[in-house]
């Protein structure tokens, strides 16, 4: 059997890169099964019943939970989402504080997309002044937002920002506020809805385990492969430098 003798170059290139290799390849598996689990939670509280404001303050695990709500908003104090699009059309999501008379808190509801195509134009929106029932849905945030901060223009309302963190936003006004933000329904006063439960699915994650994957194989392939070659070219060497002149 001819010997394996692939050098310690590409030894220790294997070494240092294989690990990593598998690692992110085990990385994209672990976040398509959060990704099957964040789903199912989903798919299980859409058909839930809807909770009470009280209820919802109570709750370990808000995300993606069904609340009712009444109250009225607050158009004083409105924040704008840059940077969404929608079919390729530039926007923004327009959410505002909305205080439910049934247990006194405030609330940050996500009203929906608006478009604008025109920066040199204010963004135009209607904010009901009844009181309104309304039905949302908890969204948490994955990672830390950016700190919430007033816009350039001297601070004044709406403000236009890239991400918000509910909590800030009830400090910077002074209220008792829910910490997380809450995506309107189909109603009197929504917009264009319509958020993706997740950026990236569990299948594109299983695919970019396959990538890392192929890659880590293809490199234990090389491996092999040139280290048994690199040993025939070496003796076929020594072979030709002892024949017969």
């Amino acid at each position: 059997m001819r010997p394996f003798r692939p050098g310690w170059i590409p030894t220790l290139v294997v070494l240092a890169l294989l690990p990593g290799l598998i690692a992110l390849g085990c990385w994209q598996l672990g976040r398509a099964d959060e990704k099957r689990a964040l789903l199912d939670t989903y798919a299980e509280r859409e058909v839930a019943p809807a909770l009470a404001t009280s209820q919802l303050q109570q709750s370990q695990d808000p995300a993606y939970r069904r609340v009712r709500l009444y109250g009225r908003f607050d158009a004083e104090h409105s924040v704008l989402l840059d940077n969404s699009l929608r079919d390729g059309q530039a926007g923004v999501e327009l959410l505002q504080p909305f205080h439910d008379q049934a247990s006194g808190l405030w609330l940050l509801v996500n009203r929906g997309w608006l478009p604008w195509p025109d920066r040199r134009v204010p963004v135009q929106f209607n904010t009901p002044d009844q009181a309104l029932a309304l039905d949302a849905t908890v969204y948490v945030a994955p990672g830390k937002t950016f700190q919430l901060h007033p816009d350039p223009v001297g601070g004044q309302w709406p403000h236009l920002l890239t991400a918000i963190d509910a909590a800030q936003l009830w400090q910077q006004l002074d209220r008792e506020g829910f910490a997380h933000e809450l995506r309107l329904e189909s109603g009197p006063a929504s917009y264009r809805l319509g958020w993706p439960i997740v950026a990236l699915g569990p299948e594109k994650h299983l695919g970019y385990a396959a990538q890392w994957f192929a890659l880590a194989t293809a490199l234990v392939l090389l491996y092999l492969y040139f280290g048994w070659h690199r040993k025939k070219e070496n003796t076929d060497g020594r072979r030709h430098s002892t024949g017969p002149a």
